[in-house]
């Protein structure tokens, strides 16, 4: 009876055993989340260890085929968002007992691209597939600005815009920072940066242009890229860190140094932000900066304009923000962000704050608060760019004509916009040149005014 027992016993723990060993081999895929971009979408899936894998494009109708080797489902897919992008089902079942076979029916034709990435600390394993529609292939390049040298006889009609490239940190499948009560980074500076954006449309002279528009990834260097690429005056990344410490705070601006930080904080802050392509997933390219070319111009940036720019702007930005928020450093900080590494277009990273301090994340966190910052930066812009613009710009044409002036006497009827308009000047030039706290003129007053 004992032998029977024992024998039975045995036979219990092998099944087990058998079992867990059996289990263990799989790969178990435990959720999905899919992110929806302009050029693209981007469905990943987390994983419980890696895995080998295959895809590959069905048409009649169109549909992508995920095979993920020794694998088993151990959550349901039907919370993927698909009533938008090219994704219109997901459907799921085992292949061969063994593998799992998962097919997204699709909208329209695509380009796939897949690639795996290793656990941080953040995530675990994870496949990333990458759904580039064929439709949009030829209409994704950034907007274009040409930047064209003109002479002392060209009107205002011919000039430009000063375009800022804005850039709202992290996003999609990387939150950046998750700070006290569980405010994530990637909402927060994108409130802020469409803030922004939209100061910079409603002022003459200014165009705003937006890295990234919603709840998605983009590269560090497809950011630059982008910026360089729309031939941006200005590259502006907006974020909002966590410290080890909750009691950090303060704004902070940095601008790029190749010869290191300037501070502990900024050497801390900028290994964390040039990490987040591991996190947010880029196929694998390395951060490292290998080409000599790019090598070479970079060792030079400090004796170029694009980093004096970077280093005067960014001191207007800061003071004005300091009249928003409380400062971390009062001077312009220097670390290697990879995002400021562009070596033709100024660049600046904004800390807007701590979410890892409590009162900083729940201002923060607030409509009027991002406003109130959003103006702050824009004010540093526009002071900046109002003393030294562009050639060939709006606001160029209108310093140009404010060096060469004449006396108008304020006749009945006149307003002060009027005469600005009249004379191709903005109303602020005006109150400026003459020194106005308002608008208010009276008839007989004599005012400055630009020659046309």
């Amino acid at each position: 009876m004992m032998s029977f027992y024992k024998s039975g016993l045995a036979i219990s723990i092998w099944l087990s055993i058998s079992f867990f060993m059996q289990a263990s081999v799989h790969a178990n895929v435990q959720g999905a989340r899919l992110w929806h971009a302009p050029e693209s979408s981007r469905l990943v899936f987390d994983l419980s260890k890696k895995s080998e894998h295959k895809i590959f494009t069905l048409s009649s109708p169109h549909r992508l085929v995920i095979d993920i080797d020794d694998a088993i489902l151990t959550k349901k897919l039907e919370e993927l968002t698909t009533d938008v992008g090219p994704v219109k089902k997901v459907r799921w079942g085992s292949r061969g007992k063994k593998d799992l076979r998962i097919v997204l029916d699709l909208r329209e034709a695509i380009t796939p691209k897949s690639f795996p990435l290793p656990p941080n600390k953040q995530y675990g394993h994870r496949l990333v597939v990458d759904l580039f529609s064929k439709k949009t292939k030829n209409k994704s390049k950034p907007l274009s600005i040409k930047k064209p040298v003109l002479n002392a006889k060209d009107s205002l009609k011919t000039t430009r815009d000063i375009l800022i490239a804005i850039d709202a940190g992290h996003g999609g499948e990387d939150p950046g920072a998750i700070g006290h009560g569980g405010i994530y980074e990637k909402r927060v500076v994108l409130a802020i940066a469409k803030k922004l954006a939209a100061l910079l449309k409603k002022e003459k002279g200014f165009k705003p242009y937006m890295i990234r528009t919603g709840d998605y990834y983009v590269g560090l260097r497809d950011r630059t890229r982008k910026a360089r690429t729309a031939n941006a005056d200005l590259f502006l990344s907006v974020h909002a860190d966590a410290f080890r410490s909750p009691k950090a705070r303060g704004g902070s601006v940095f601008a790029l140094s190749q010869k290191g930080a300037t501070s502990e904080a900024a050497r801390w802050l900028a290994d964390k932000e040039n990490s987040a392509d591991l996190i947010g997933g880029v196929g694998g390219v390395s951060l490292d900066d290998k080409e000599d070319v790019l090598a070479g111009v970079l060792l030079d940036l400090s004796m170029t304009a694009s980093l004096g720019v970077s280093l005067d702007l960014g001191q207007m930005v800061l003071n004005s923000m300091g009249g928003v928020a409380r400062l971390h450093k009062h001077k312009v900080e220097q670390a290697g962000f990879a995002v400021l590494k562009s070596p033709d277009v100024p660049s600046l990273l904004i800390e807007t704050g701590f979410l890892s301090n409590p009162k900083e994340a729940r201002k923060l966190k607030s409509s009027s608060y991002q406003k109130q910052m959003a103006r702050s930066i824009f004010k540093g812009i526009k002071r900046y760019f109002q003393q030294s613009p562009p050639p060939g710009t709006y606001l160029a044409s209108i310093k140009r004509r404010s060096g060469k002036l004449r006396e108008y006497v304020v006749a009945s009827g006149d307003s002060l916009s009027g005469i600005a308009q009249k004379y191709r000047t903005t109303l602020l030039n005006l109150k400026k040149l003459n020194g106005l706290k308002s608008s208010s003129i009276r008839v007989g007053q004599v005012i400055k005014v630009p020659t046309t």
